[in-house]
């Protein structure tokens, strides 16, 4: 038997050692491990070289922000060009003190990093330097919805005006759980003024269901005609009791201000903490972060609901707020992304610290070809490996200390 291998012939009894020039096409006529089964019906036989649908991550420090007090910018939206300008919507607080933990959270001193917030704006010629325009989203007086705060919006231009999802917030973060659901203002022009709808568009399952506690970072995109509202729920426990911790989910609706109806086959996503999605050819991709068995993976579903991991990346940014050009085209040839916003804390924690936004660029765009962003094989310096939350505490080395003295005193 002869097998060919990139254009080159050679006899089945010389081919049993799989070659170094990688064939284009499964190999047959021989055994193959499953790993390199997997390598062709899943991935591809160029690895991430080839893959679309992979990229590392390259971070770079805004310019223009400027902090007073405990002061705080995270969850960043979908970035919009708007007349030669691009235009972000993000959660922002400014309290005298840091947040406490709900315990000690107070009208004026917040639970978590996200608790007593509003919703701004900045705007930028780059994409590096912003400037900061203000607040788009106050938060209501009590009882009004979100009168405890507003945060984690994303924006949607549909017929010519805009809209803003967010979550409200009307207890204390943290005290029965990270309980929101989405809301909803719109506006005729990117620097408002906002009308809030003042209810829910999309709200809590029912109790024991998958999103029975929190309907967070509602994303809106267009595909199909319709509005597809993707969204990260959670029963609320964290795991606890063999719970789902979150997952992601679409509402989808017609116009804007709704009625949204879920999809049957939510959880869409089965891992993820923020919201990312941006359209792909003909259907969507998602970037899927933190949480979850399918954590850091990119994701593609021809129907925006059925989604397939197609690569495995590293250091994917945090809530990530990306630059989408065609988020509302509709047209079946979605174009992916290259850059977008994110955030970061300086401490490398998240709930009870400040959080600034940053900038990423990637190669996931189907118009650019940046070779540098298709590297696997990154390396990290020590201070990332030892930082806090990685590295062992006190605590955790004496603990380890006692379990491996007992271990060893088991095997000898």
């Amino acid at each position: 038997m002869i097998l060919t291998f990139s254009g080159v012939s050679t006899l089945a009894n010389e081919a049993s050692v799989f070659p170094g020039v990688m064939p284009e096409e499964k190999p047959t006529g021989f055994p193959i491990s499953a790993a390199v089964e997997r390598l062709y019906d899943q991935w591809n036989p160029h690895e991430d070289r080839g893959n679309e649908l992979y990229s590392n991550f390259k971070y770079s420090k805004l310019e223009g922000f400027v902090d007073k007090g405990s002061t705080s910018r995270r969850d960043p939206t979908k970035v919009l060009k708007i007349d030669g300008t691009y235009y972000v919507w993000y959660t922002r607080r400014q309290t005298e003190l840091p947040p406490a933990g709900p315990q000690l959270a107070t009208d004026t001193r917040p639970s978590f990093d996200w608790d007593l917030a509003e919703i701004w704006y900045a705007t930028s010629k780059d994409g590096f330097t912003w400037e900061e325009q203000g607040v788009a989203i106050e938060r209501p007086a009590k009882p009004g919805y979100g009168w405890r705060s507003v945060s984690t919006p994303d924006v949607l231009v549909w017929e010519g005006k805009y809209y803003l999802y967010y979550q409200g917030f009307n207890e204390i973060p943290g005290l029965q759980g990270d309980r929101a659901a989405a809301t909803v203002a719109e506006a005729d022009s990117p620097h408002g003024p906002w009308k809030a709808l003042g209810k829910v568009v999309v709200d809590f399952g029912k109790p024991g269901e998958w999103d029975s506690n929190a309907i967070h970072d509602p994303y809106p995109l267009v595909f199909n005609g319709k509005i597809h509202l993707y969204y990260k729920g959670s029963p609320g426990k964290g795991g606890a009791d063999g719970t789902l911790v979150r997952a992601q989910g679409v509402a989808i609706a017609e116009h804007p201000l709704g009625p949204f109806v879920k999809s049957p086959l939510n959880p869409v996503l089965n891992s993820g903490h923020e919201t990312c999605l941006f359209p792909w050819k003909d259907g969507i991709a998602a970037l899927v972060s933190l949480d979850g068995p399918e954590k850091n993976t990119v994701q593609f579903a021809p129907d925006g609901v059925n989604f397939e991991m197609m690569s495995i990346v590293q250091v994917p940014p945090l809530a990530p707020g990306p630059f989408v050009s065609d988020a509302f085209a509709d047209n079946g040839d979605g174009q992916g992304i290259t850059w977008g916003l994110c955030h970061m804390s300086p401490h490398g924690t998240g709930a009870t610290n400040e959080n600034k936004l940053a900038r990423f660029d990637c190669d996931l765009s189907r118009k650019v070809d940046r070779p540098e962003f298709k590297r696997n094989n990154l390396r990290f310096s020590e201070e990332t490996y030892f930082q806090k939350g990685i590295g062992l505490t006190k605590g955790q080395r004496a603990r380890i200390l006692k379990e491996q003295a007992n271990l060893d005193s088991h095997t000898q």
